[in-house]
């Protein structure tokens, strides 16, 4: 996927490199990555995250469906059972909880969530409460901030909004940075893109960010409105009908063209609600690398403490 490449295994485990899986090198200054040999040798324009191009129709029903419904919203979290297999190990069970005040507990069984809470085991990071606040602001707000917004939640090299001379100077920053790790690989730092190349690259840290938030509160409407909102808006996803376990669902595809053409990602969500269901990742048109599943609910943090969850 690229020097800096790296894609999500599934909703929510952004954090988790694909490495193992896909073979990746992630350096420090950014998750995502330039595709190979797209690079440019001129500046970059003004970056085209801020330009939200026209949004996919299926998705923006479904956003209108849940912004419409009168469901009341009950709890104060939600909890993501997530079942996860990498080729063929055996399947990794974890219990993760996110909390809407931005605390995270995850362990391998629900019975250990308590002890975790009472021992104040949060493992939240900033990014985290960054992906989400840019996913409740894209529910209602301007897109193009929006976009903006959740690329910026996690570092990177592309200086949003600033002139193309900052650009220029953010990429060749970021690059000199992690100058380490290109040495190591024996791998010329890639330059800094322009035109599809750099919008395929934003484009990249959007998805990624965007499925972390919406795990991260899948249970909230509010944030799997903003969530879609702005896939909606990305070009390499397609959007399609399908039917999981009987329910109709739609099936999104992230392009390979979001990874250097190394691997693509699709996420199966609830027509209906937007909940996240299976997520796949691995080489385009090969069996996928990792399938991971999800069972969410809405869940009051002192049930869960006291075990009555």
């Amino acid at each position: 996927m690229g020097i800096l490449g790296k894609a999500g295994i599934g909703v929510g485990i952004g954090a988790v490199a694909a490495a193992a899986a896909i073979g990746v090198v992630a350096p420090s200054t950014s998750r995502p990555a330039p595709p190979a040999g797209a690079a440019s040798q001129a500046p970059a324009a003004q970056a085209p995250a801020a330009q939200a191009p026209a949004a996919d129709i299926k998705l923006v029903s479904l956003v209108t469906d849940i912004k419409a419904s009168d469901d009341p919203l009950t709890g104060d979290a939600s909890l993501v059972v997530r079942n996860q297999t990498i080729d063929s190990r055996p399947p990794d069970v974890t219990y993760n909880l996110y909390t809407d005040s931005g605390e995270y507990y995850v362990t391998d069984t629900e019975s250990a969530l308590p002890a975790a809470i009472a021992g104040h085991d949060n493992l939240a990071e900033d990014v985290n409460a960054r992906e989400v606040a840019a996913a409740r602001y894209a529910a209602t707000g301007d897109l193009g901030t929006a976009r903006k917004q959740m690329v910026n939640a996690t570092p990177n090299p592309f200086g949003l909004g600033l002139s193309p001379a900052e650009q220029k100077e953010a990429w060749e920053k970021a690059m000199a940075k992690d100058q380490h790790i290109f040495r190591e690989k024996g791998i010329t730092p890639p330059k800094q893109p322009t035109g599809k190349a750099l919008r395929n690259l934003i484009d990249n840290h959007l998805w990624i960010n965007s499925v972390d938030a919406l795990a991260r509160g899948a249970a909230n409407p509010e944030i799997r409105a903003g969530v879609l909102n702005l896939l909606s808006t990305i070009p390499e996803v397609t959007v399609k009908d399908s039917t999981t376990g009987g329910r109709p669902t739609l099936t999104l595809t992230a392009g390979a063209a979001l990874f250097g053409g190394s691997a693509e990602e699709v996420l199966t969500i609830d027509a209906k609600t937007g909940m996240p269901i299976r997520s796949e990742v691995g080489a385009p048109g090969r069996k996928p690398s990792s399938v991971t599943t999800f069972e969410v609910s809405r869940v009051t943090l002192a049930d869960v403490e006291a075990g009555k969850s």
